[in-house]
This record gives structure tokens, C-alpha cells and sequence, in this order.
């Protein structure tokens, strides 16, 4: 029985990493909208049998990040900019509850993380290039997603980041000032270590404002 109980969470932590870098892959658009998804060359590169694969892109296509059609398999999903105000519309609500919930719930281990995270943004350069400066966009996000100590509200933050980065991803060419939109965050961290609930709230609802206003611009 113990036996059994150790296979099933072996095949259990195969699925949650192929999940993870699929994820990762998927909002970046290093696997592009529509592009096939082929379970077996990614069972030989993730070196993790086929099932793991099969149960990561379940929870991929519950994300809305591929799509499977019978007899014809599976899709990395289209980026559909019009969902781009269903999502700052979700988001300008939740995100503010996620910043008054960081800065009441700030720990000297999650302030050292936030102090870290504010260094790092300080640290940016012209010449940094986007991919950089979109991978800590993510890390900051998922910072504060975390501080919420409510799984579901983390999840449903965690979804809706990844469907905006993938538009984001998507217009990044046509944005002339990407690291002024990412060092925005500075403002944001600092008031989430201040312990101001208020002003983490208007904050973090005015960067998910300017963030659909930068990309509607984008877009034309």
C-alpha cells in the first residue's frame, strides 16, 4: 500500500514539473499560439513518460493555454486580444485585494524577499533585453500571489497573469518603454513594506489600469 502511495506521488511530481515548464513555455510564447503540441517529443525531452505529459496538458487546457480537438491532438491556444478587457476587468479587482493582503501579512522572511525583489528592479538597465525584463514582471507578480495565504485566490491571480503576459508577450515589440512599465513595481513593493493597505490597493489597481492602457496603444 505504501509502495502504491510513493508511485502515485513520483507520477504526481513528473506532471507538476512538465506542467510548469509547459506553462512557462506556453505564456512566454516560446511555444507560439496555435503550434501543435507533440506528446512524445516532449516525453523524450522532459525525459518523463507519456502520462505526466497527458495529466500537464490537462491542467493546461483548464488554464486556457492549449486546446485539444479529437483525432487531431493538441494546440497551443490562440491569444485572443479581445479578452484583454475581461481579464483587466477580473484584475483591477483582485489585485489590490492581493497588495492590502501582502502588506498585512509581510513576515522578516517575505520582507527580505520583497527588499530583494525591489534591488533587483532597481538594478535594471536600458540594455536590458525583454525577455529579461518580462521574466521578472512574472517573478514580481507571483511574489505577491504568494503572499495572499489563499490558495484560490493565488491560483485564480496566478491565471489571469498568465493570460495577460501571453498578450503581453505578444505586442512587446510595439511597447517603446518596456522597463518603466516593469521599475512601476518599486512604488508598489515599497508601500506593501510600509504596511500601507491603502495605498498598496490604489497602486496596484492604477498598474493594472496603465498596463491595459499601454496595450491598447499597443495594439492600435
Amino acid at each position: 500500500m505504501r509502495r502504491s502511495a510513493d508511485v502515485s506521488a513520483g507520477k504526481a511530481s513528473l506532471a507538476d514539473r512538465a506542467y510548469e515548464i509547459l506553462r512557462h513555455r506556453l505564456i512566454m510564447l516560446d511555444i507560439a499560439p496555435g503550434d501543435a503540441i507533440n506528446e512524445a517529443a516532449l516525453s523524450q525531452e522532459l525525459e518523463v513518460g507519456r502520462t505526466p505529459i497527458r495529466e500537464a496538458l490537462k491542467r493546461l487546457e483548464s488554464d486556457h493555454l492549449v486546446v485539444s480537438f479529437p483525432r487531431r491532438g493538441t494546440f497551443a491556444s490562440t491569444v485572443d486580444l479581445t479578452d484583454l478587457s475581461t481579464i483587466s476587468e477580473m484584475r483591477e479587482v483582485l489585485e489590490p485585494i492581493a497588495a492590502r493582503k501582502a502588506a498585512r501579512n509581510l513576515t522578516p522572511e517575505r520582507r527580505r524577499e520583497f527588499e530583494t525583489m525591489i534591488a533587483e528592479l532597481r538594478a535594471l538597465e536600458a540594455t536590458d533585453d525583454q525577455r529579461t525584463l518580462m521574466e521578472l514582471d512574472l517573478d514580481v507578480h507571483r511574489l505577491i500571489y504568494r503572499s495572499v495565504d489563499n490558495p484560490h485566490l493565488m491560483e485564480t491571480l496566478v491565471r489571469l497573469d498568465d493570460l495577460a503576459t501571453r498578450i503581453w508577450c505578444l505586442v512587446i515589440p510595439r511597447i517603446p518603454d518596456l522597463i518603466r512599465h516593469i521599475r512601476e513595481h518599486i512604488d508598489l513593493l515599497e508601500a506593501i513594506l510600509d504596511g500601507s493597505e491603502d495605498s498598496v490597493a490604489e497602486l496596484a489597481g492604477e498598474h493594472v489600469r496603465d498596463f491595459d492602457r499601454t496595450l491598447r496603444t499597443a495594439l492600435g
